[in-house]
């Protein structure tokens, strides 16, 4: 997934580890440690959820073997949930240390602009919500986007997660300390919600590096939300990313109605909701595939969630584009790929590292190697400035299917990208 343009790296690990379920499991939701060279290496967890993802695996056994040679090992998951015993403060949290400083010349929003700002805010999130919360709890969608950016001056976007806001501010110059949290009161108030359920961030463009993707806190807290018939665990403190992307609501009920009796890939997979979705509609067996041990974990607390763990769902820890390559050099084949790379990642022993609108033609080679004749690969990036190159790679057909993937509640009708790609041959 997406997960605003990079994901967690574990930089201690460097080889693949696989994990695969079991009916009726219990124990740890963990991954097990599978690979031997991964023995006794701790993981850094002061590496950030959303640093550059793409780190090269050095170790090169056959996938099988990942989950294999050693007996599974439980450990301990990642995050607990719900909390024990939740203590909430009473003044909105996750808001980061600090607001972008002043410069010289530039003359930041005085209290009557922001108190403008504030009002229109309000207004225009009260009707908002009264337009869409009803329809949406029909469906049993309890996660959706309020306000996104539909006031020039006022810099932010709102979501809805099951009574909780996420306000985020758009960083400019112009913004004060006082900006964001005067939005979120103004938010909150219009809508009911006391401030310990609204939850702060503030977004820099750029590449993903640096502070722009600084953890916000370490609460471990996670809450169930539902879309339609699944359900989800979303942290709405801790990072600037949530565990969830409303935005491709309908690109999951896509993926599932077109998973059944399906062999499903799903790449870059961030929490696992492609995976679950694809579960739910039948998937004869799921791959899921990501750098990070906090996702993998993530991926199987969703699906265990969701009723849908079994051994037919099998969690993969490793870099993408090793596990494409090694993946082809072992004849394996997939009818069904979700693939949602990272705008920018850097890998630490390379310096030129991923960039989706220069690299994202080599990366669809790689996918189409290992899809079946007749199968389906759906690709998504959510880059605001992508400009697809798919001359050349041979494919059935190529659909831009974006339109049909964006939901209502986004006024951006390019959050995301979209498109169908189908190989040639009989579908299998």
């Amino acid at each position: 997934a997406h997960a605003n343009e990079a994901s967690v790296d574990d930089p201690q690990k460097n080889g693949p580890v696989e994990a695969s379920g079991s009916s009726g499991s219990g124990g740890s939701s963990g991954l097990h440690a599978a690979d031997p060279l991964l023995d006794g290496q701790p993981w850094d967890e002061s590496e950030p959820d959303e640093q550059p993802r793409d780190q090269h695996p050095q170790d090169q056994q056959p996938l099988d073997q990942l989950a294999q040679d050693q007996q599974p090992q439980d450990q301990p998951q990642a995050e607990s949930w719900p909390p024990d015993s939740p203590s909430f403060g009473d003044s909105p949290r996750s808001l980061p240390s600090s607001a972008p400083p002043a410069r010289r010349g530039i003359r930041t929003f005085d209290s009557e602009h922001v108190a403008q700002h504030a009002t229109m805010l309000a207004n225009r999130v009260r009707k908002r919500f009264a337009h869409l919360q009803k329809r949406f709890a029909r469906d049993n969608i309890d996660c959706f986007r309020l306000y996104d950016r539909d006031i020039p001056e006022v810099r932010a976007v709102v979501d809805w997660f099951a009574g909780h806001l996420v306000i985020a501010e758009y960083v400019r110059l112009q913004t004060g300390p006082e900006w964001l949290p005067a939005m979120a009161e103004a938010v909150g108030t219009a809508l009911n919600v006391p401030p310990e359920r609204r939850h702060l961030r503030r977004r820099a463009t750029g590449h993903g590096e640096g502070p722009r993707y600084a953890p916000l806190g370490q609460t471990g807290r996670r809450i169930a939300v539902n879309e339609r018939e699944m359900r989800f665990l979303v942290n709405l403190d801790d990072r600037l990313d949530t565990g969830l992307f409303p935005d491709h609501r309908d690109t999951r009920s896509m993926v599932r109605s077109m998973a059944y009796g399906a062999d499903f890939l799903n790449l870059y997979a961030y929490t696992g909701s492609f995976t679950c979705a694809a579960a739910a509609g039948g998937a004869r067996t799921t791959v899921t595939v990501d750098r990070s041990s906090t996702y993998m974990d993530w991926t199987r607390d969703n699906l265990e969630l969701n009723r849908l763990w079994s051994d037919k769902h099998r969690l993969v820890r490793a870099d993408t584009l090793d596990f494409l390559d090694r993946a082809r050099l072992e004849g394996r084949l997939w009818d069904l790929v979700f693939v949602d790379p990272p705008s920018f990642s850097h890998r630490k022993d390379e310096g030129t590292g991923f960039d989706v609108s220069r690299d994202h033609p080599s990366l669809l080679r790689r996918v189409l190697a290992i899809t079946r004749p007749g199968g389906t690969i759906v690709f998504s990036t959510n880059h605001q400035r992508f400009e697809p190159h798919f001359e050349g790679l041979g494919v059935g057909s190529l659909e831009d299917i974006t339109d049909a993937t964006v939901p209502e509640d986004y006024r951006n009708r390019q959050i995301h990208r979209c498109w169908r790609i189908r190989t040639r041959g009989p579908a299998t």
